[in-house]
């Protein structure tokens, strides 16, 4: 459907995305996941041919995006973080407009228009000025757009930012139903948001393509260490002596509880895939051990987004200290007496629902 290989993009000396790749493939929900300038709007904006990469390549259904953008385009339904709306127009008009635009036949553009708005449930509001619709109404109409003419991918960048509860569960459910005979591409930094919606999970961090899986996959990925956490009544020598003798504990720490009383606390680390809880219950009974508490602790995908782009930006910032570093020994070296060091900071900047 669509390859991504290897694109970057620099402006100037700055590298917006560095060596992406990755496939989209018909009938899933890909999450691009980032904080704000990591570079998700810059990857989805080079997809769509808004702009060129600097190097690497986009291609669609066999189409080349730098040199056939016209055929490729074709292929492409794009919602924007700002829908691309025209208030003044009514919803109808705007519709129509848009058709043009795509460049549909006569004879097909009004089945497609009814089919996008049935679609995203806002044919009852047709005739409404787009200025007087609610916020939800309006993401509603920008996601008729992208899909006006059936297109085999549909790319949305932010599509729940501003919405409120009620309004985000509608567009999750419209998005999921859209997977059913598209691919979705949705770009977001609202880790729950990509968790609930998303089949597969892509986390860019300071342009860089940090993990790439299916979510199931990528928990397992990184979650190989696991922990119980345990509330025993009970003596500590015996939970001690149960523990030891599980296979699969990594390690284990058992202490009096805060609520004492008896009340034993026990830290265990395990391995793998190995889940001993089963184990562990039967062990303690027959110890007349009861438990009273079991928490099984694996990390989360906000764990797991903080881990990977907080490595990157220790990396990123170790890089730049040496750098910092060896600027200065050269300079010092070529003159010691006028030697200037400059530093350089960069940014990069890369609710209530009323009845219509």
């Amino acid at each position: 459907m669509i390859e991504v290989r290897n694109i970057t993009k620099k402006y100037g000396d700055h590298t917006a995305l560095d060596d992406v790749s990755f496939n989209i493939e018909k009938g899933k929900v890909y999450g691009l996941l980032g904080v704000n300038g990591a570079g998700k709007s810059t990857t989805m904006n080079i997809i769509t041919g808004y702009i060129p990469a600097t190097g690497g390549s986009v291609v669609v259904n066999g189409y080349d995006m730098a040199k056939k953008s016209d055929k490729a385009k074709k292929y492409i339904g794009y919602l924007p973080e700002i829908p691309p709306l025209y208030p003044d127009m009514t919803v109808m008009e705007y519709m129509k407009f848009v058709s043009g635009i795509k460049k549909l036949k006569r004879s097909d553009s009004g089945n497609s228009i009814e089919e996008a708005m049935q679609k995203t449930g806002i044919y009852d509001c047709s005739h409404r000025l787009i200025k007087n619709l609610s916020k939800g109404y309006r993401q509603r109409v920008g996601l008729a757009q992208a899909i006006l003419g059936n297109p085999e991918v549909i790319i949305l960048d932010e599509p729940m930012v501003g919405l409120d509860p009620k309004q985000i569960i509608e567009i999750r459910q419209l998005i999921r139903s859209l997977a059913k005979e598209h691919a979705v591409i949705l770009s977001s930094h609202i880790l729950s948001e990509v968790k609930a919606v998303c089949d597969y999970i892509m986390i860019i961090s300071k342009g860089k393509l940090v993990a790439s899986d299916y979510s199931d996959k990528l928990m397992d990925a990184f979650n190989g260490e696991r922990c119980i956490e345990l509330s025993v009544l009970g003596n500590a020598e015996r939970l001690t002596a149960v523990i030891s003798n599980i296979d699969g504990v990594e390690s284990f720490e058992v202490s009096e509880a805060e609520e004492k009383n008896g009340m034993l606390s026990a830290s265990i680390k395990i391995k793998d895939d190995n889940d001993i809880r089963k184990e562990l219950f039967y062990r303690l009974a027959s110890e007349d051990m009861p438990i009273m508490e079991l928490n099984y602790i694996k990390k989360s995908l906000e764990d797991i987004f903080m881990e990977l782009t907080n490595d990157l930006e220790s990396e990123n910032s170790s890089e730049d200290e040496f750098a910092e570093e060896s600027e200065k020994s050269d300079s010092d070296e070529s003159d010691e007496q006028s030697a200037v060091l400059n530093e350089i900071n960069e940014e990069e900047g890369d609710i209530n629902e009323s009845d219509f």
